[in-house]
């Protein structure tokens, strides 16, 4: 049953927000525009006579706002066309097409294009080469994105690895993704938050092929709209592409050896009059050989210890993933979307140790066969309608739902045998854990002449659980008894109530964006099986504000700051122990709270041949999120958890270069290098830990004759500075080559990683004021892959999507790591 006063509180809150819009939209309503027109004729340069039936469209920032055709005179006209800069552009079958570049403002509210002259083409002209380069980074006010389809190895590559190659983004030797050498941060697939990537991105990401990503954006400084999760920034995945009247597709196949596996994934979009559809999906099974890894640990104190564990791991993955989205146009003000992406998969591993726990009092020791289970499936949807308005096109009101549900059993089976002064009996462990949630979105955009007003409400219900059990072996019977003090029933809720404010205003040279959110944060806890409770709310004001100034040459300089929120997740908070691994155990913390981190960014860009971004960027939070482990004497037993223990401050900077040497010949370079200040209390003792963090990243590629590529990569990254000691550094390399088949329909290709080194070792110690410990694990690092990419269809018309759409990113991600 909900706590009555919550309830109260929320009704409350409700009220303050809906009186905070309605003043919102009040205000901006009186803000209306006269119309304004745009007109003019199309003639032939030859004959100069009136061209009938030529298309005339209006663009805004690169983006069609409305488009018409010539009368049988040749003469155009809009009307209703909001202040701001616009190209014009006239297109025809059989002729040239011409842009013409104007600005409308309150001085200036009429464009008279005059004549505009198309010439016709000439058909017999012998085949051109185009070797221009389509730029990959763009740098905008608050983010950076990368263009994966100008990218050729994305024909290669899966989205993982292509993560390697954007700016900001970098792979720990887990593949573990890092933002800004960060792991907390957020990521969205088109802009929405996903049940699938919630849990641990990196498997989602390893089975999806880059050529099914159109670019991804990496945003530093998340305006007001975006929920105020993510310490470091938000990752946005953008899969969604242009869609036309007609049908497109395309199709994966793909395999990696002797790590890896094989892989399919496609989409396939159609597009009818008023109805679009656009349907993905796809399957991909990772696999590797047995790898050895050691975990060490010395301790001090009355009774000193010593402990190593030995062992061999071998393990299967499999993910499926899919997704439909309908778009149905009623009108040209009004459209409706809908999506459901179901998704599935499973990692199991088998595991050999050997333990050998050494004191002066005696000797431990024994085998263990360790069989390891973890699900993941569930199902995401979305409806969204979009109102526009006649007196402005740009004038938008979106209502969004959105639901999901996903679970995440897991089954951990242990058997001991060749014990010595070892009595624990074989065990077996469950954990049953679900999520459950539900969101209600209003967004309002209004702009008023250079000044675009955004606002919004939201609501999020959240639910989850977990049903854990532990079970032993009862010689007496012959079977497992569930053991009640380490078996309990764990629910947690947290609803979130939102409200943002945000505006953003452009001159010829300037770039400005401000807003506010203001967020009341509701979290009960309750374990059912000991009838004990947690309940604890908060309420907090973000801040955002960024500016860009555009300088010659193509160079631009930004600057941001950002408050942002980490909400624990179920991941976190849950406080099932995970006893897979004897004498190290880890579990969640049901008492956990939200931390608040000031994020400064300074970026410089310069696009002109090829690009170059650099950047510099402090952030500081109190009250962090920590891994934290602790050593008790008693059981010989680590135990690691998480607790808002901790103190950050980071500063670091950051570099891309991408340089075309040639025509053929291109020159990538990034990388990022931090300074980074940890510390917290543990245990009741004062821990710091300060030092240097860094990575870099080189590519280069080459294109031959008769489409033929060839690319090139390697990359470094140094140890992550923890509380309580450091990760292990690592190195990567890859080649890669493809052949265009047939041109921009069929390409195949192939690849080799890490060609001279066959494993790659993952290092980490932690260190306690009373024990030393020391991790150490093989990943196989050399492997071989090879894949098929076929793009088909025909295209007309673009689909019609919703400009806006519910985006939680507001939860802390099960994959990343805390305190880095």
């Amino acid at each position: 049953m909900r706590n009555p006063k919550l309830s109260l509180l929320k009704k409350k809150c409700f009220q303050i927000i809906f009186l905070f819009l309605c003043t919102l939209f009040y205000s901006v309503s009186f803000a209306q525009q006269n119309p304004i027109a745009v007109k003019g004729e199309v003639i032939d340069s030859a004959s100069k006579k009136p061209l009938e039936f030529i298309t005339l469209a209006i663009k805004k920032d690169g983006v069609v706002v409305k488009t018409t055709v010539t009368s049988e005179k040749g003469l155009f006209e809009f009307s209703n066309i909001a202040s701001g800069k616009y190209t014009l552009t006239a297109i025809a079958v059989g002729y040239n097409s011409k842009t013409l570049n104007f600005e409308l403002n309150e001085t200036k509210n009429t464009f008279d294009a005059g004549e505009i002259s198309v010439a016709s083409q000439v058909n017999n002209l012998n085949e051109v080469a185009v070797n221009a380069m389509r730029p990959i980074i763009k740098q905008e006010v608050d983010r950076i994105s990368y263009d994966i389809q100008a990218d050729p190895e994305s024909k290669v590559l899966t989205a993982l690895d292509m993560m390697r190659k954007v700016p900001l983004l970098s792979l720990d030797a887990d593949d573990n993704i890092k933002l800004k050498g960060s792991g907390n941060y957020k990521i969205l697939i088109n802009g929405k938050p996903s049940s699938m990537v919630a849990r641990s991105p990196k498997d989602v990401l390893r089975s999806m092929p880059a050529s099914s990503i159109q670019k991804i954006e990496v945003i530093t400084t998340p305006p007001a709209k975006y929920d105020s999760e993510g310490l470091a920034g938000i990752i946005n995945i953008i899969t969604n592409k242009k869609i036309d009247n007609g049908y497109s597709g395309s199709l994966n196949l793909r395999h990696q050896f002797p790590v890896g596996g094989p892989g399919i994934g496609g989409f396939l979009t159609v597009k009818q009059g008023k109805l679009g559809i656009t349907a993905y999906g796809g399957t991909g099974f990772y696999s590797s050989p047995e790898t050895q890894n050691t975990n060490t640990r010395t301790t001090l104190g009355a009774n000193p210890s010593d402990l190593i564990n030995i062992g061999r791991r071998k393990f299967d993955n499999n993910y499926r993933y899919g997704g439909v989205e309908i778009s149905f146009e009623i009108d040209t003000l009004n459209l409706i979307t809908a999506e459901i992406n179901p998704y599935s998969g499973y990692n199991k591993s088998t595991n050999n140790q050997t333990f050998r726990l050494s004191s002066p009092a005696q000797l431990t020791a024994y085998d263990l066969l360790g069989q390891n289970r973890f699900d993941w499936n569930g199902l995401d949807m979305t409806l969204n309608y979009q109102l526009g308005f006649k007196s402005n096109k740009e004038r938008l009101l979106t209502f969004s739902y959105k639901f999901n549900n996903g679970g995440n059993p897991q089954r951990n089976e242990l058997t001991f045998s060749n014990r010595q002064n070892f009595t624990e009996p074989n065990y077996i462990q469950q954990n049953d854990s679900r999520s459950k949630e539900q969101t209600i979105q209003l967004d309002y955009v209004h702009p008023v002449g250079k000044l675009n007003i955004e606002g919004g409400l939201k609501g999020i219900l959240r639910d989850n659980n977990s049903n854990f059990e532990y079970r032993q072996f009862n010689a007496g019977t012959g079977g497992f008894e569930i053991v009640p003090a380490r078996t309990n029933i764990f629910d947690n809720n947290q609803d979130v109530i939102g409200a943002y404010n945000s505006y953003s205003y452009n001159l010829t040279n300037w770039g400005f964006k401000a807003g506010v959110r203001i967020e009341e944060t509701f979290v009960k806890a309750d374990f059912i099986s000991n009838a004990s409770n947690v309940n604890t709310d908060y309420f907090n004001i973000i801040p955002s504000f960024s500016v860009n100034r555009k300088f010659k040459n193509q160079s631009n300089l930004n600057f941001g700051f950002t408050q942002r929120i980490e909400r624990p997740g179920i991941d976190n908070l849950n406080p099932f122990v995970d006893r897979s691994i004897p004498n190290f155990e880890s579990t969640g913390n049901p008492d956990l709270k939200a931390v608040l981190s000031n994020n400064f960014e300074l970026t410089y860009s310069r696009f002109k041949k090829g690009s170059i971004n650099a950047g510099l960027a402090y952030s500081f939070a109190n009250n962090t999120i920590q891994t934290i482990s602790i050593y008790n004497d008693v059981n010989k037993i680590t135990r690691t958890s998480f607790a808002n223990v901790g103190k950050n401050k980071n500063l670091g900077s950051n570099i891309n270069i991408n340089y075309p040497l040639t025509t053929k010949w291109n020159l990538s370079l990034s990388g990022n290098l931090g300074y980074a200040w940890l510390e917290g209390t543990i245990n009741g003792m004062l821990t710091k830990n300060e030092g240097v963090s860094g990575y870099v990243y080189l590519n280069t590629g080459y294109k031959f004759e008769k489409q033929w590529r060839a690319n090139a990569s390697f990359n470094y990254s140094s140890a992550d500075v923890l509380l309580q000691g450091r990760s292990g550094e690592y190195y990567y390399m890859s080649f890669s080559g493809s052949k265009e088949i047939i041109k921009d329909k069929l390409t195949i290709s192939a690849g080799i990683n890490n060609p001279f080194i066959k494993y790659r070792i993952y290092e980490t110690l932690t260190e306690g004021p009373n024990f030393t410990q020391r991790y150490r694990g093989e990943n196989y690092n050399r492997s071989f892959n090879m894949s098929l990419n076929w793009k088909f269809g025909k295209l007309k018309d673009s689909i019609k999507k919703s400009q806006r759409s519910i985006s939680n990113d507001d939860v802390k991600s099960s994959g990343s790591k805390s305190g880095s």
